[in-house]
């Protein structure tokens, strides 16, 4: 049950999206926000496509997270290998991978690449490759643009290494661990959870659900331009690497992901009841700020400034992240909230900055819900 003034916020936040939706930023919208007990507000707005009778959205329509992928799948699956102490925080990546041995990098470790600080530029020169192990060579081979923990300069490369980690310590590829490995398997809507059947948070959408899920245009360097992916990964890196990476290629519902974000919530408010690897000391340890210099990021997470796109009035404590489609996740623990938009801007949409001023208005309307 709302109060008067959380249908207020609601309302405010629901006028942002359906102005940014007739301004054209994107054409379809899912969202949900709550606290750790559950969702107060879940709602969609919008149709798939901006086309004449294109089918509306719905709360079960499956989105192209992109980059939620970093903290939702990868993040997670390294948080479940450090605590079976199958991966260290502090372990070298040259111990992992024999091509990361020039002289430039040898002390950067695995919380290096979870804070985006391992000097490594944000993506490949030249158009990816066709393979994992081609991949990997490029990565490990390439000039670092800074030296390692100088800055933080966000990179896909970091969680695609990751990701290789990842498969590698978990004996697994990232579309097995997301379900073996990270705790998700089994879990009740009563335990905050979500099963595949109900809300589908997955690197593979079955052929049903494709038809279903918010359409993205491919950027003019991708190949695949000229038509519409429909369930099909965005990300032209992802789709090189058969759409599951370390960086993106997941796919999943407001539900799903407020699912996700609650079991995030009630272990960052020190709820000892999750299953692993969700509990309060694992939690807190990967959204504490990082100590490079300038830095806003956590291991995996982005963590609250006025200038993000979480808005001006979250506690200090709030993390969340964003992904390039157009979708979002924000938690926020001394308020007990979290924040669910999931859009798909990469459909013919508006701008990165455009979406950014959309998700900043969306969040700060919803700051007395």
């Amino acid at each position: 049950m709302t109060t008067p003034g959380q249908r207020d916020a609601i309302a405010a936040a629901r006028n942002i999206v359906e102005r940014a939706i007739t301004g054209r930023i994107f054409p379809a919208a899912s969202l949900e926000a709550g606290s750790s007990a559950g969702a107060l507000w879940g709602e969609a707005l919008g149709t798939l496509t901006f086309d004449p009778g294109a089918p509306p959205a719905l709360p079960d329509t499956p989105f192209d997270l992109a980059s939620l992928t970093k903290v939702i799948a990868t993040t997670t699956i390294v948080m479940e290998l450090v605590r079976t102490e199958r991966v260290g925080l502090d372990d070298r990546i040259v111990d992992y991978f024999e091509e990361w041995r020039l002289a430039d990098r040898g002390a950067v470790t695995v919380r290096d690449l979870l804070e985006h600080a391992s000097g490594l530029p944000a993506r490949l020169i030249d158009a990816p490759p066709k393979s994992r192990r081609e991949f990997e060579n490029e990565i490990c081979r390439m000039p670092l643009e800074y030296r390692p923990r100088t800055q933080s300069i966000y990179s896909d490369l970091d969680f695609i290494l990751l990701g290789f980690l990842a498969a590698d310590r978990g004996g697994g590829s990232l579309r097995e661990l997301l379900f073996e490995v990270s705790g998700f398997p089994g879990l009740t809507d009563s335990e905050g959870g979500w099963t595949p059947e109900t809300a589908p948070l997955t690197f593979d959408l079955s052929p049903d659900l494709r038809v279903l899920a918010a359409p993205t245009l491919p950027l003019p360097e991708d190949p695949r331009r000229g038509r519409s992916l429909a369930g099909e990964v965005h990300d032209n890196y992802a789709a090189a690497l058969g759409g599951a990476a370390g960086h993106a290629g997941l796919f999943g519902t407001a539900l799903a992901v407020g699912a996700f974000a609650r079991l995030v919530l009630r272990a960052a408010r020190g709820d000892h009841d999750a299953r692993p690897p969700f509990s309060p000391e694992l939690v807190a340890e990967f959204t504490t700020k990082s100590a490079v210099p300038g830095s806003s990021r956590a291991l995996g997470w982005d963590t609250m400034l006025p200038t993000s796109s979480c808005g001006t009035l979250m506690s200090s404590t709030a993390f969340g992240h964003v992904g390039f489609t157009g979708t979002s996740l924000w938690i926020d623990p001394d308020r007990d909230r979290y924040f669910v938009l999931l859009t798909n801007r990469a459909c013919g949409g508006g701008t990165v900055e455009e979406m950014r001023a959309v998700r900043r208005a969306f969040h700060d309307e919803l700051a007395n819900l």
